[in-house]
């Protein structure tokens, strides 16, 4: 995903000289080109994601839209202060782009894993929240970006869905695309895990149950519209997530229903339960650990179904 986004920042720099990218010391190879074509356009401030974060706010705060670099739960934790204190509250044109979302980062632990960016992102006021699903969404979504005033997290994940996008179709931020038809259930899911959702959907059928599959790229603003549509089409919702379901996706879904009276007719968030993804692995080492991917999804979703009397392999 991160070469998706940056060849779309590319071609936009090139027509917009007012376009800032900051990095905290990597991306090294991917940048690289960016960093030669546009010397007076890039900055890497080294390992100070805090101070990277501060001179961003007041680049944007003279007129500039400024890019932020770094692995999700650095430019997130780390510097929540300087993104709640300096980019929120003065709505500064700042874009926290975040790499290696989720569990991308498997075999470096804890430290570099990003399960509770979410949750914290789209509790700030002001904020736009974008996880694309796969390239096409990681390209559109940086060229939306670019395109919208104010704070904006993109989270990007290393891995990435198969090709979903129907010819002629637009990328709308706030609008969850529809990926997969189906009537039983719907998955919702947002990431790279769309790839296991899809997965899951068709293992699901071949179980004779028809799963709609649709891709939450856009946490905040969040698509009441379709999710409203989903409970009213019958069948269960359920959301997938490479994060902890508190806060996240399936805490946004929840609040929604709520929200606006929607009752599903049974609603199952599958992400990681008030635990940190302490076990080391790959990321679909992980996915299999913590019951994320395709198997377990459609396992979990069988066994609501039929109170725990089926499985799938």
């Amino acid at each position: 995903m991160r070469d998706a986004f940056i060849r779309a920042l590319t071609q936009l720099a090139e027509k917009d000289d007012q376009i800032h990218l900051i990095t905290g010391d990597l991306g090294f190879g991917v940048l690289t080109e960016f960093a030669r074509r546009f010397p007076r356009q890039y900055l890497n401030v080294g390992v100070a994601e805090q101070n990277m974060t501060a001179i961003a706010a007041g680049l944007a705060l003279e007129g500039r839209t400024v890019i932020t670099y770094s692995i999700a739960n650095f430019p997130t934790l780390r510097c929540l202060e300087q993104v709640r204190n300096d980019v929120c509250y003065h709505r500064a044109n700042v874009k926290i782009v975040a790499i290696g979302g989720g569990m991308s980062y498997g075999q470096l632990g804890i430290t570099h894993h990003a399960t509770e960016d979410i949750a914290i992102v789209r509790s700030l006021p002001g904020m736009t929240v974008l996880v694309p699903g796969d390239l096409w969404e990681a390209e559109q979504a940086t060229r939306a970006m670019l395109a919208t005033k104010g704070p904006l997290y993109l989270r990007l994940d290393k891995s990435a869905a198969p090709p979903t996008v129907r010819a002629g179709e637009v990328y709308t931020i706030g609008k969850f695309r529809m990926v997969r038809p189906g009537k039983d259930v719907t998955l919702i899911a947002t990431g790279g895990i769309l790839g296991e959702a899809l997965d899951a959907a068709a293992r699901l059928d071949a179980a004779g149950v028809s799963a709609r599959v649709l891709s939450a790229h856009t946490i905040k603003p969040l698509d009441a519209k379709a999710i409203s549509d989903s409970v009213v089409r019958g069948g269960g919702l359920v959301t997938v997530e490479e994060h902890n379901v508190d806060g996240g996706l399936g805490g946004a879904v929840a609040e929604c229903c709520m929200d606006n009276g929607i009752t599903p007719a049974w609603f199952l968030r599958l992400g990681l339960r008030n635990s940190f993804s302490s076990v080391i692995g790959t990321q679909a080492y992980q996915r299999a650990a913590y019951g994320l991917d395709a198997a377990s999804i459609a396992s979990a979703v069988l066994e609501r179904l039929s109170h725990g009397k089926t499985k799938v392999a």
